[in-house]
């Protein structure tokens, strides 16, 4: 496993509007992200930016439900392709795209960054993907290979800073994610999980309640959104009385997370809970009162 790095990013707002076009670049690195509304395309489209070889992700709300949808893809130049999908594309709201300088990336890197972007969104299942069908990767010199590794490590580091998470993978233990191990039980069903910084992981294996009760629909309807699509991409398949997990799965929340798991609504804090008993809320307040006892000691 990589061991994370710490890194700077310089983001240079383009037109004063934060909400507009961003130039981003990272510390050390050729690439660079540029990120703009749909809104703005017209006036961003003659950039030179736009006239390179690059790959892209389109990201907008869904046409089924609450969240967003994804769209990955490849250009050379990216201009081209973008203009198309302005004009027969309606869902994507938002985009990004990464270059890098002159004679830095031909398409067969950017077929690369391509495949591998798709591969490791259906792998993280967090967003669903509008594109039709999975790229083949292209055929790549060692060297050529170990470059684009390289920089799609630098594009998947700088995609949670810029807001889009979905090819972030679950944490594989606990201890890797920094948590400790917690239990959410009630309605015939178990499940593990562990609080993170990105999110509070179920474990794979754990089990969730077949059935949502009737008044979740009405109070939670995201909630029931989330148990569909969990349904829908593999990552819960029946299991005897239950829903099994397939994969560790992260989620925004530890109430969403236990509400799923339980099949009605939840306060997370409260229903995770460690082997001694004691509660997330519990868990964290304990923490705090440490963290405050150990800073008056310091100052002291």
């Amino acid at each position: 496993m990589i061991t994370p790095q710490p890194f700077s990013l310089r983001i240079f707002v383009a037109d004063g509007d934060p909400d507009g076009l961003r130039l981003v670049e990272r510390s050390n690195w050729i690439g660079r992200a540029v990120v703009f509304p749909r809104a703005l395309y017209p006036k961003v489209r003659g950039r030179d930016e736009f006239k390179q070889t690059g790959v892209y992700l389109l990201l907008g709300p869904r046409t089924d439900g609450d969240g967003e949808m994804l769209y990955v893809g490849e250009g050379d130049p990216v201009g081209p392709r973008l203009e198309g999908h302005y004009a027969k594309k309606d869902f994507w709201t938002r985009a990004v795209f990464f270059v890098a300088g002159p004679g830095q990336l031909n398409k067969a890197h950017v077929q690369y960054l391509e495949a591998q972007l798709v591969e490791r969104a259906l792998q993280a299942k967090r967003l669903p993907l509008d594109n039709g069908n999975k790229p083949a990767e292209p055929t790549l010199s060692e060297a050529d290979r170990a470059d684009m590794d390289v920089f799609l490590q630098n594009i998947l580091g700088m995609l949670p800073v810029l807001g889009i998470h979905a090819f972030e993978q679950s944490p594989a233990g606990a201890a890797s994610g920094g948590g400790i191990l917690l239990t959410c039980q009630g309605r015939g069903v178990s499940a593990q999980g562990f609080d993170t910084p990105q999110g509070f992981v179920v474990r794979a294996g754990s089990i969730a309640s077949q059935e949502a009760v009737p008044s979740l629909k009405i109070h939670c309807p995201n909630v029931c959104e989330v148990r569909a699509e969990l349904l829908k991409n593999g990552v819960l398949v029946a299991d005897g009385h239950g829903l099994r997990f397939t994969q560790n799965y992260t989620f925004s929340s530890p109430s969403i997370a236990s509400a799923v798991v339980l099949g009605r609504s939840s306060n997370g804090r409260v229903d995770w809970k460690d082997a001694s008993g004691a509660t997330l809320k519990e868990l964290q307040e304990a923490e705090v009162k440490t963290a405050i006892s150990t800073l008056r000691n310091e100052r002291d």
